[in-house]
């Protein structure tokens, strides 16, 4: 199959502005942008009907109004309408199979402050074999405004991280912003003290973070010499670090990974942070 880029509609104005996000970076990637509606009642597609009998109406509607602004807006993309007979999670996760990324919508409960994730978005992302974006519409259903502040990745340093920052590094590379990744490290009990904390504890942590962090990051600068490389380490927890960091950004990249213990969530706390709390579209990336 061609490379493209799935976008969930279900007619809400956070589809939408997740449409809009994904049309830009299919334009990005070069690749098609493919608009999915599922619907479990959709009806074989009869050969010429009225509208108002016509049970597959709406969701035609729904596709074709989506295809129309969006080649409005990208008169050179290539955009394929897909309706699809199954539920949505099912129809999400088989498409993600198949496309280099897929993105969908999500929904604020207030202007400013967390994501409200259903049943089908928690699925799609603690499941997909590829990379999912989750993108906030404003409180009218508009997509985000312009952000400023370049790409983020939130890093851990222990285990294998090289498809987390690949897609980083790409993101920033193909928008040509600049990328911070972000490491967070809760202090330790023996480093507090009556009188605050210890600072030759904190310095310690401190200098071995960022050794690490530089070690990881070394070959990635040598692949990306174009990208502006800021490298940061909060004394703090990963999760609060990440969601600090990413105020402001354009993208934050958070990890999954695929294989975990059975009794363990399918999202750690860094990514449930991250989903919940950052203002800016979240990609999940799922390594091993």
């Amino acid at each position: 199959m061609e490379p493209v880029v799935t976008v969930g509609l279900d007619g809400s104005p956070e589809s939408m502005a997740a449409a809009r996000w994904a049309a830009d970076e299919a334009e990005r990637r070069k690749v098609a942008l493919r608009l999915l509606h599922a619907w479990p009642m959709l009806a074989p597609e009869p050969a010429r009907i009225p509208a108002e009998i016509d049970q597959n109406y709406w969701a035609n509607r729904l596709v074709h109004h989506a295809q129309a602004e969006l080649r409005a807006r990208h008169p050179g993309l290539v955009i394929v309408g897909n309706l699809v007979a199954d539920d949505a999670q099912s129809a999400l996760l088989k498409a993600a199979s198949e496309s280099e990324l897929t993105v969908l919508g999500s929904l604020g409960l207030t202007p400013a402050e967390s994501y409200f994730l259903g049943s089908v978005s928690t699925a799609v992302v603690a499941r997909a074999e590829q990379p999912v974006v989750l993108v906030r519409s404003s409180a009218r259903g508009t997509a985000p405004s312009p952000a400023r502040g370049g790409v983020v990745v939130a890093l851990k340093l222990h285990g294998p991280c090289d498809d987390l920052l690949a897609f980083a590094f790409a993101a920033a590379a193909g928008r040509g912003v600049p990328l911070q990744a972000v490491c967070g490290r809760s202090l330790p009990i023996h480093a507090r003290t009556p009188w605050g904390v210890d600072h030759e504890v904190t310095k310690e942590i401190t200098d071995d973070a960022r050794q690490r962090l530089g070690q990881v990051l070394r070959p990635w600068r040598e692949r990306f010499p174009d990208v502006e490389l800021a490298e940061g380490v909060r004394l703090e927890s990963p999760a609060e670090a990440v969601v600090r960091a990413a105020e402001g950004a354009e993208l934050l990249v958070v990890g999954r990974r695929k294989h975990r213990p059975a009794l363990a969530p399918r999202l750690g706390p860094v990514t449930q942070a991250a989903l919940h709390h950052a203002r800016c579209p979240v990609a999940v990336v799922p390594h091993d």
